[in-house]
């Protein structure tokens, strides 16, 4: 069996399902770009779960009142654990154990979305998204099937939708083959803690602003080591709190970064001194 074909076989590499009562604004906000491309190549799978579909009532009712009274509706313990159910069930048919994979609930309440944790949910086969509504769901079936709960921000949206595409965006990008140049996920911003540096592109002179000269210079070491220190300057400025991490667990790059900076002060210094004394040297001429 050739290389190709074994690859074939193993996609896709991570399963998205979202339990939600707007299938179609998930399947329509991820159909573009470089999501729409992953899926249309397998790299991902999406399957969308209409929560409606799983009620008993026949009116398709999910919400009701809250026990205890106050504003507002909320969503039913039974059509959402049916809906999960049934997720579960498909994921087991095709030979992974459905009950086991994680269920991310997208609350206000939950742990903060981050880089570091959309590369950990990007180890997983299946990923199960819940998408609440009203003033949210029943407790009970929140404490049965939820293992996750997440949030994007501290603020309010309508719904879950939002939030889950944003996740499942940032997960899809650590998954192999989604992103075309290998490299883009671990160099962008947030990757190793940095804000990303400043980029360009033609023309050369904009708007009376110049391209960086040593963006220009060809010379690739100098180009790392001026975009390291733009990054370092822009997270110091913009996310101290990521520039402390990062400084916390590179101690070693000051060390040699302040080496460098007292070899080339020692080398300017020397130079300083022998321009002095060529001065010094150089004879009087005679007045005419």
């Amino acid at each position: 069996m050739n290389e190709d074909r074994q690859e074939d076989i193993k996609k896709p590499y991570m399963n998205f399902h979202v339990l939600t009562l707007f299938p179609d604004m998930i399947r329509q906000g991820l159909s573009e770009s470089i999501i729409g491309r992953a899926l249309a190549k397998d790299y991902i799978s999406l399957e969308t779960v209409n929560i409606r579909d799983h009620t008993v009532d026949k009116h398709k009712k999910v919400d009701d009142y809250p026990y205890g009274g106050g504003a507002g509706m909320l969503m039913q313990a039974q059509p959402v654990y049916d809906a999960w159910m049934s997720v579960a069930e498909g994921i087991h048919r095709q030979g992974r154990d459905g009950k086991k994979a994680r269920v991310i609930y997208v609350t206000p309440q939950g742990r903060t979305f981050s880089q570091e944790l959309a590369k950990e949910l990007a180890k997983e086969e299946d990923l199960i998204l819940l998408c609440g509504h009203y003033e949210g769901i029943d407790e009970r079936v929140l404490e049965e099937i939820v293992t996750d709960y997440i949030s994007i921000g501290d603020y309010v949206l309508t719904g879950g939708e939002l939030p889950a595409m944003v996740m499942i965006d940032a997960i899809s990008r650590m998954v192999p083959g989604v992103l075309s140049n290998a490299e883009s996920g671990v160099t962008e911003s947030f990757g190793n803690y940095l804000l990303e540096y400043p980029q360009y592109s033609r023309p050369e002179l904009w708007h009376e602003k110049r391209v960086p000269e040593v963006l220009l210079s060809g010379n690739h070491q100098k180009v790392d080591e001026w975009r390291l220190e733009e990054s370092l300057k822009r997270t110091g400025k913009l996310r101290p709190d990521l520039y402390e991490k990062w400084a916390a667990e590179n101690q070693e790059y000051f060390v040699k970064k302040a080496k460098r900076e007292e070899r080339k002060r020692r080398k300017e210094l020397k130079q300083r001194q022998k321009g002095r004394e060529n001065v010094q040297q150089k004879p009087l001429e005679k007045p005419e």
